[in-house]
């Protein structure tokens, strides 16, 4: 009995990391949000200590921050953040694509070429959280044809702290038809074994992301100056 709990707890915190990382990433819990232990709790239908266990594996993944006597917050990336962090990323990106052109097999680019086609469904059918995911799954599938294990470690690490801003790139249509169009132009690349090419449109497709978001960022920020500057009126408007 003992032992079969040893095996089950792991898998259970391992589950609700990964159910997390989603809401993260699609934006269930806002940058900067507190990931509140007790509704959490009651939505994953779990005790606190799974929970907490898979809060700790995020903070060591960089995705959420610890506060002492405060609980936890989602990642917050400022506007300096986001750049210097998808610039490595695209350095990442392009040397996974050149190792994967050379190393790639004939069984890793079928799997990456059936991806590929689940991916284009789904933006068919504009179903932007089962296209993020495969998008995701190709990405990593390129990192994993480079055969680098060192390679792969970095690439984890930095971007899981990139996910969500991935994810939140695409809902602007121009630019998720863009996304589309850099991603057939990889599979063609990766296809021809060109590495110089498939370097190239995974640098820029990163390089196009950075862009996308360091403009939702000050969007964002704008918004948010305007509201404050709009209270001072109304509190005001209000005085007796």
């Amino acid at each position: 009995m003992s032992s079969a709990l040893s095996i089950a707890r792991p898998v259970l915190h391992e589950q609700v990391a990964h159910r997390l990382r989603q809401m993260l990433v699609e934006g269930l819990i806002p940058p900067g949000g507190k990931l509140n232990e007790r509704t959490l709790c009651e939505e994953l239908s779990i005790s606190r200590t799974p929970l907490r266990e898979a809060i700790k594996m995020l903070a060591a993944e960089g995705l959420v921050e610890l506060l002492p006597n405060r609980g936890s917050v989602a990642l917050q990336l400022s506007e300096a953040d986001v750049h210097h962090t998808f610039e490595v990323m695209a350095g990442l990106e392009g040397l996974s694509g050149e190792l994967a052109a050379q190393r790639v097999t004939e069984a890793e680019l079928n799997e990456i070429k059936a991806l590929h086609y689940e991916m284009l469904a789904a933006y068919t059918r504009r179903d932007l959280s089962a296209y993020c995911q495969i998008n995701a799954a190709i990405h990593r599938s390129f990192n994993a044809a480079a055969k680098n294990p060192v390679l792969t470690a970095t690439y984890n690490q930095v971007n899981a702290r990139l996910q969500a801003l991935r994810f939140r790139s695409n809902q602007d249509g121009d630019k998720w038809q863009r996304a589309v169009d850099e991603h057939i132009a990889m599979v063609q690349a990766l296809e021809a074994r060109d590495a110089a090419a498939l370097r190239q449109v995974l640098m820029q497709h990163l390089d196009n992301k950075r862009h996308v978001v360091i403009e939702q960022l000050r969007s964002a920020q704008h918004a948010n100056s305007t509201d404050h500057k709009a209270l001072p009126l109304l509190t005001q408007g209000h005085a007796p």
